[in-house]
């Protein structure tokens, strides 16, 4: 899936608990305004109800649950960009511009995401880690 994707879906529902909120849903919408018009009313309801899963979440301490409101959004969001690709600048845009900036520090750095790919042939190994790794061979 696309980093900015991924990023953009978890930014948007971390977002969904802070006073940032209503920023936040006028720039999702806005996005659904230029792809799909149609659709961008029902979009609006739907992210003040997922917003309110997101405020029992937290409440509940259930991280299960605001990552799977995350993922959720981040396939909307990938449907969104195939629909017009190019709204993808715009959706930088919003997660720069919007997003972002209105998380604490620690969670804006939590938003980014690493893509690692790697091959071995033969018998090689392959190591990756997105940060510390440990590795004991005998």
């Amino acid at each position: 899936m696309d980093p900015i994707v991924l990023a953009a879906g978890t930014a948007l529902v971390r977002v969904m608990a802070t006073d940032a909120w209503q920023s936040a849903l006028d720039g999702v919408v806005a996005l659904w305004r230029k792809a799909r018009p149609e659709q961008a009313d029902a979009v609006e309801v739907e992210l003040v109800e997922v917003r309110e899963q997101v405020l029992e979440a937290r409440r509940d301490s259930d991280a299960d649950t605001e990552q799977a409101l995350a993922g959720a959004w981040q396939i909307r969001l990938r449907q969104l960009l195939r629909a017009d690709p190019g709204l993808a600048m715009e959706l930088q845009r919003v997660l720069d511009e919007v997003l972002t900036p209105a998380l604490k520090p620690a969670e804006q750095e939590r938003i980014g995401s690493l893509v690692m790919k790697a091959t071995a042939s033969g018998h090689g190994r392959v190591y990756q880690a997105g940060r510390d790794q440990t590795i004991n061979e005998k």
